[in-house]
């Protein structure tokens, strides 16, 4: 399967960059990922959606769906089966442009909590890596 994940800026806590790099590194044995850092100067709807160009559009927002990590790996291996490659998208720090939350096709929120953004990319990265070691029938999930 193929994975977008598209921030706006990069990890800059040095925790972030050592948790999202691995995680993204055990992620890669599982799916084609790319990743996209859009510059915080380009945090607009225009780049955003530039960037996820036709595929399907993952917005992670507060008040989207909520997914226990078995329900977050049957999505996925849902979404599979289309071929589409899938982008999730992490907003700035006032989140993702309402333009972009109306193109979304589908919203999902890890928490009520608001979550500092740095922290929200290891987070995706590890929720990822969890749904699919799940997929493959490995035990990391335990």
């Amino acid at each position: 399967m193929k994975l977008h994940i598209i921030t706006i800026g990069q990890p800059k806590l040095d925790y972030a960059k050592l948790g999202f790099a691995e995680y993204l590194q055990r992620l890669q044995h599982y799916h084609q990922v790319r990743v996209t850092h859009i510059a915080d100067k380009h945090n607009d709807a225009d780049h955003i959606l530039a960037a996820a160009g036709s595929s399907y559009k993952i917005g992670l927002v507060i008040e989207g769906k909520q997914h226990t990590s078995q329900e977050l790996a049957k999505f996925l291996e849902f979404k599979a089966q289309s071929g589409q490659e899938l982008s999730f998208i992490i907003g700035g720090p006032d989140g993702l442009p309402p333009e972009v939350v109306t193109a979304a096709d589908y919203s999902w929120s890890f928490s009520q909590l608001t979550l500092p953004h740095d922290l929200a990319m290891v987070v995706l990265a590890e929720a990822l890596y969890r749904a699919s070691t799940i997929n493959a029938g490995q035990p990391y999930h335990r």
